[in-house]
């Protein structure tokens, strides 16, 4: 009897159903000889073992489709029938963790591929010495647009030789343009695919974007570097398709291999601008547990927060883990050279996270940043107005963005003290960062909100700061099971945010409780000053005892984690309108 294989959804079950699947017998000896077809559904799951077993071994035995070895979690991903499922499901040790596609028809077996950046690039120049109206508008338009390194003092940095040479950041994104060669002379250090398309480059543009504001060294005609650390290398690792969508399997494959080759590139540093909605706690996500293996690793793991703002606890995956540093957005209003009316975007998720830490750790310029983008592009197709004159270069806004200006500020820091634990990176850029504060010096959001505030990458690579970041948190037994943790944050019976100490009692300085609303209009001064004298207690994590706490904002039901696929809302993060 011969079996076919169908990875396929249910309207196309449907059609292919109503067509037939076995030919019509030509004649009454064919129809006799013909062997019957069983059709089996298959749906992509991500196994993973906890007791040391070999996963792929026991997928193998169940008669699964391995599609991916995810080694960081010691786990796969597999193709299985609904049999295979509910073996695998009664099988000690193993979860199961659905990871249903989004195309409509079975993918074949895909094979990650990696390559080595080209070895040099020449950068292009205009076929002629004069300047068109579009070119010479563009040059009056950068130098308003291009102040997003001075917001967060990184050209003092660069003019003293702190680029972030000999760093290499990698970017899971949809890739990375070759084209854009200020960011590939002498930046780009190589390129892993996990997705099913042959190697490409950045169809998307949302790669480019943000890796052009971690690295480009080019200039911008105020002479202001475009890039945060343009020294820096990229590594492209493309895990989102051209519409920007992914999978968890895609994602997870690009972590081990960032992992694998942390060494071998010098990656130090991991971009993350993406998201998707917690349906789990923070430890039990299987992304998650590979973000932590990175963090484990020795690699600084930056993450956006969403775009989901301004309503409370909307932080997503991974921005939710504890350990990393998680960005939220904020803009200068546009108008760079006045501080004073600088604001939080609306658009930036805020915390806390339903373990109750706070979140996000620090804001960073995310409003109008422009950047790198193909021009052919998805993004620039969808938004042409947003495209910069004939320069190739993109407005974007977003958490994103923010994100992209801490991962070049820490590519900054660890140029100047390579020793540094990504613990300590976290602890200097949150004793460094500046609170927005209102005309009376009191906090403008809360800590929910915006963090400790704006950063400061000048005040962050001079930081004498330490252990101020993930105190009483172990990485080792947090992975291993043996332990988890929750945050200072609780909720009132009025509905309110706080934060309490290590007795549980209510702190009560301004800009620890929160009501959830966004805040008043107008903008306000990030400050230089301190506004909290205890930083560090929102930063401290404790053994996890609140079995039903959030119980009302949960949104997975106990006991039935994963119960949807996770690429439904895992994505790059949502266009938002530009502030």
């Amino acid at each position: 009897m011969n079996t076919i294989t169908l990875r396929t959804s249910a309207v196309v079950c449907g059609v292919l159903l109503s067509l037939g699947l076995a030919a019509t017998p030509s004649s009454p000896s064919a129809a006799a000889a013909a062997t019957p077809v069983v059709q089996q559904l298959t749906s992509r799951h991500i196994v993973q073992a906890h007791s040391g077993q070999d996963v792929a071994a026991v997928v193998r035995a169940a008669g699964g489709r391995i599609v991916a070895e995810l080694k960081i979690i010691n786990a796969v991903g597999a193709d299985l029938t609904p049999a295979q499922i509910a073996r695998l499901r009664q099988t000690p040790g193993i979860s199961l963790f659905a990871d249903e596609q989004l195309e409509v028809s079975a993918r074949q077996r895909k094979t990650a591929s990696a390559v080595a950046a080209p070895s040099d690039f020449t950068r292009s120049s205009a076929a002629n010495g004069t300047l068109e109206q579009d070119e010479l508008q563009r040059m009056l338009f950068d130098r308003t647009e291009y102040y997003h390194p001075l917001i967060v003092n990184a050209p003092d940095l660069h003019r003293a030789g702190t680029t972030g040479s000999g760093v290499t950041v990698a970017v899971v994104d949809t890739g990375l343009w070759w084209e854009a060669d200020t960011i590939l002379s002498k930046t780009a250090k190589f390129r892993f695919d996990t997705t099913d398309k042959p190697l490409d480059d950045d169809p998307n543009g949302h790669g480019t974007h943000v890796s052009s504001i971690i690295a480009s060294n080019g200039l911008a005609t105020n002479w202001i570097s475009e890039g945060i650390a343009p020294g820096a290398g990229i590594g492209a690792l493309r895990a989102f398709g051209a519409d920007g969508s992914g999978s968890y399997i895609d994602v997870i494959e690009a972590l081990d291999y960032a992992v694998q080759n942390r060494v071998k590139y010098n990656i130090r540093v991991l971009n993350l601008s993406f998201s998707a909605t917690p349906r789990s706690y923070y430890w039990d996500d299987p992304l998650n547990q590979a973000v932590m293996k990175a963090w484990q690793a020795g690699i600084v793991v930056v993450a956006a927060a969403g775009n989901s703002g301004p309503k409370a606890m909307s932080i997503g995956v991974p921005g939710n883990v504890p350990y990393v540093i998680t960005v939220g957005a904020m803009t200068d209003n546009y108008t760079p050279v006045d501080a004073t009316d600088d604001k939080l975007a609306t658009f930036s998720s805020t915390g806390p996270t339903y373990e109750g830490f706070v979140k996000p750790e620090v804001v960073a310029p995310g409003g109008h940043i422009p950047s790198s983008m193909p021009f052919d592009g998805y993004i620039a197709s969808l938004y042409p107005g947003s495209m910069i004159g004939s320069q190739r270069q993109f407005k974007m806004s977003g958490t994103s963005q923010a994100t992209a200006i801490v991962s070049g500020i820490v590519a900054l820091m660890l140029q100047k003290d390579p020793s540094l634990t990504p613990d300590q990176v976290k602890c200097k850029l949150l004793a460094s960062a500046r609170p927005a504060v209102n005309a009376k010096g009191k906090a403008a959001y809360t800590v929910f909100q915006q963090g400790a505030g704006l950063v400061n990458a000048l005040a962050a690579v001079g930081s004498g700061a330490s252990d101020c970041a993930n105190r009483g948190l172990d990485i080792a037994r947090d992975l291993a099971g043996s332990a988890h943790y929750q945050g200072p944050a609780n909720m009132d019976s009025g509905g309110s945010y706080y934060l309490a100490d290590e007795n549980g009692k209510r702190i009560s300085e301004t800009g620890l409780t929160w009501n959830g609303a966004y805040g008043a209009s107008g903008g306000y001064l990030f400050s230089e000053g301190k506004l909290w004298s205890r930083t560090d207690i929102w930063s401290t994590g404790r053994l996890w005892s609140r079995s039903q706490t959030w119980s009302d904002s949960v949104p997975w039901t106990q006991g039935k984690l994963f119960s949807r696929g996770l690429t439904e809302t895992m994505s790059i993060n949502r266009w938002v309108e530009h502030e």
